[in-house]
């Protein structure tokens, strides 16, 4: 099967992490660049990574690239590619553009063009609403089409209908687990847990679910699809009973309802327990060192960020009191705030984007 570049969207400042995934997994030679990371394969890596990978936003295959510094030459040349090898007449598709550093600097006037072509070409319905999305992006007068396989931000596996505010995104929260050296074997305490997202993604990466299980994808829509290779693909697994079990505690009685909810669906509550707790009353949950996560309010979500020191140097007494030899990760937006635990933080880790704010991971080792 002949192959083409794929780029997997990381969560902006977790491209590194995401590029360990990536390798691991078995993708040929990786390479992490501003805003992902990008490999060459073939379509069965498009839907693997699609349903294998917890880190990705979206997985983009490259399916034709010229040069054009009109409108014109756009239109003409976009009717000359094997459109037919990938897209399907009978499926409408969204055009999306943008335009940097080139002769063509209208994206919408562009992606009329785009469009024409394509309804000209295969008889092709052009839809805003659409599905499959045709992604196009013009760079000092080169263009370059990416069809987005995923459609929905892979972040949504299809299992979470409950969410607390201000969530941690699952994919964030698996690439913030793999830089606290997560694989599986330890357990995971979050005491600030919300509707669960870190428990149950540890937990589901112990049990070695697949995160696209349960979900569709836009590649599903593709003439390059196959159903059968896809049904042997999904069927593939590598289930197995964790060695150990993964913990949640927060003091509001509806974000635990959430967690234990959100964990059936992932068919994964026989792995985890989550109780209703305040954060300065923690012990730790298991005999067995392992890490504590935590993402805490960082101001936004309460208004009073002056109260919030208070809460932070609580949630560190606690667990400099009681979780002696275990690794600590805690996400904020301050550094104030992260010293205010008292806890030995490292130098934190790279700014990540995270609903319109910057947080970091701050990791330390309690002896």
């Amino acid at each position: 099967m002949k192959k083409f570049e794929i780029f997997l969207v990381a969560p902006p400042g977790l491209e590194k992490p995401l590029a360990e995934e990536v390798r691991n997994a078995g993708f040929s030679k990786p390479k992490m660049m501003p805003g992902g990371v990008r490999f060459r394969g073939n379509w069965t890596d498009v839907w693997r990574a699609n349903l294998e990978l917890r880190g990705s936003v979206k997985v983009l295959a490259r399916v034709g690239s010229f040069s054009a510094m009109s409108l014109e030459a756009l239109e003409k040349r976009s009717k000359d590619l094997s459109w037919g090898q990938v897209l399907r007449s009978e499926i409408p598709i969204k055009v999306d553009v943008t335009c940097r550093k080139s002769k063509i600097y209208h994206a919408g006037a562009a992606a009329e063009r785009i469009g024409k072509a394509l309804s000209d070409e295969m008889g092709i319905t052009i839809s805003s609403s659409a599905n499959v999305t045709v992604k196009t992006r013009i760079e000092d007068n080169r263009v370059t089409f990416s069809l987005d396989t995923s459609g929905e931000r892979l972040h949504k596996r299809g299992n979470k209908e409950a969410v607390a505010k201000a969530p941690m995104r699952e994919s964030m929260a698996a690439l913030f687990l793999r830089q606290m050296g997560f694989d599986g074997s330890q357990p995971v305490f979050d005491p600030m847990c919300g509707s669960g997202t870190f428990p149950i993604e540890a937990a589901e990466i112990a049990a070695g679910l697949a995160p696209g299980r349960s979900r569709r994808f836009a590649f599903e829509q593709l003439a390059s699809f196959d159903a059968a290779i896809w049904s042997s693909m999904r069927q593939i697994g590598t289930r197995c009973i964790p060695e150990q079990k993964f913990f949640g505690s927060d003091r509001d009685a509806g974000a635990i309802a959430m967690a234990k909810g959100n964990a059936s669906r992932a068919s994964v509550s026989e792995f985890t327990c989550f109780s209703q707790l305040n954060a300065t009353d923690i012990l730790p949950p298991t005999d067995t060192p392992g890490i504590v996560i935590v993402n805490p309010p960082y101001g936004t979500r309460i208004g009073n960020k002056k109260h919030l020191y208070s809460v932070y140097a609580g949630l560190g007494a606690a667990l400099k009191a009681h979780f002696h030899k275990w690794h600590v990760g805690l996400i904020t937006t301050e550094t104030g705030l992260a010293r205010a635990s008292g806890l030995p933080f490292e130098e934190p880790g790279p700014p990540v984007a995270h609903g319109g704010l910057k947080v970091r991971l701050f990791k330390c080792y309690l002896p």
